[in-house]
């Protein structure tokens, strides 16, 4: 019988047990997959906590890699025995064995492993959108700011960017974080547990500021990011770990210096599913060519959820964290 994590309230990861589960088959536009690997993104935690809302009891985990076991009617983009990827989909992804929407599907090239997968699909994604949609202006020789550099999603952006020609400054939280950050392609980093982040930025970058600010950390960063930015800047939110943004004033975005704020989310772009192929080619591309590396620094069970919750929300990891079954 299929096994998986499950959460009846929200809460800290004790909330989450170890459970069997009835798989069943596949209806219409479903698919049944048995995963090879599953990913584990910070992302996980909004839905535990409760600050992103899911129907409970429920499933947890967005983003996995495995093999089609059977598919119901209707659906004719994957077929029994594809390898392929996700992420998004409805929550359910830590579990050996799953019905799913095959919509969100996306087929894997041989040459990427299911751990690899699993580890870059989301991230991935990302860091494909980030850089190639949000700031499409970006161009050789430009210099960003991108926080948690040497996170999951950091280690993956900054390869990417070096490949464009666009220089990182990242900010980390110690200097072995600041080591791996910068074999990895950050330009300079920025040790924020000693260092001012707006004023180094200003002093790296003869103070005018950089035109773009990556911010996956929300509330206890909003302030420095919006005082790294130049004039007619650009802050990109696209997470809260530390916490939602404060309300944000629109007159300082004009004393500032005539700032622009978003806050995208990945299933914006990836709704199309052309686009989402666009994303995902240029993704498996670079990691079949090994011209963008994955470092998979946690590897955990399943069964051993609480414990990689524990660690991700700690800070403690870095680079990427994967399920191994």
């Amino acid at each position: 019988m299929a096994k998986g994590i499950r959460f009846h309230r929200t809460g800290g990861p004790e909330v989450l047990t170890w459970e069997a589960l009835e798989v069943g088959e596949p209806g219409p536009g479903e698919v049944r997959l048995r995963h090879g690997a599953v990913g584990l993104n910070f992302a996980d935690t909004y839905f535990r906590s409760g600050l992103y809302p899911a129907q409970l009891p429920a499933g947890m985990g967005v983003e996995g890699a495995g093999v089609v076991e059977a598919v119901g009617p209707g659906v004719e983009h994957v077929a029994v025995g594809d390898r392929v990827t996700y992420t998004g989909s409805p929550l359910g992804a830590y579990s050996t064995e799953r019905v799913m929407p095959a919509a969100p599907l996306i087929k894997l090239p041989d040459e990427i492993a299911f751990d690899v997968a699993a580890a870059t699909t989301m991230r991935g994604l990302t860091t494909s959108y980030l850089l190639r949609r949000i700031a499409p202006g970006l161009s050789a020789g430009d210099t960003v700011l991108l926080h948690a550099a040497a996170g999951g999603v950091g280690l993956l952006f900054t390869q990417w960017a070096r490949l464009l020609g666009v220089n990182v400054i990242g900010t980390v939280s110690t200097d072995e974080k600041a080591e791996v950050a910068r074999a990895h392609g950050c330009t300079h980093t920025i040790v924020y547990t000693r260092e001012d982040v707006a004023e180094r930025v200003r002093e790296l970058t003869d103070g005018a500021g950089v035109p773009v600010v990556y911010d996956s950390i929300g509330a206890t960063t909003f302030q420095s990011s919006v005082d790294s930015l130049s004039r007619r800047g650009l802050l990109v939110c696209f997470g809260t770990a530390s916490g939602a943004v404060p309300p944000i004033d629109a007159m300082q975005l004009a004393v500032k210096g005539s700032l622009f704020v978003t806050r995208p989310a990945l299933a914006d772009y990836i709704a199309d599913p052309a686009e989402r192929a666009e994303l995902a080619n240029e993704l498996f591309d670079h990691l079949a060519s090994g011209r963008i590396a994955v470092d998979i620094n946690q590897r955990y069970s399943l069964d051993d959820a609480v414990q990689a919750h524990i660690d991700l929300e700690s800070g403690r990891s870095v680079g990427c964290s994967v399920f191994d079954l």
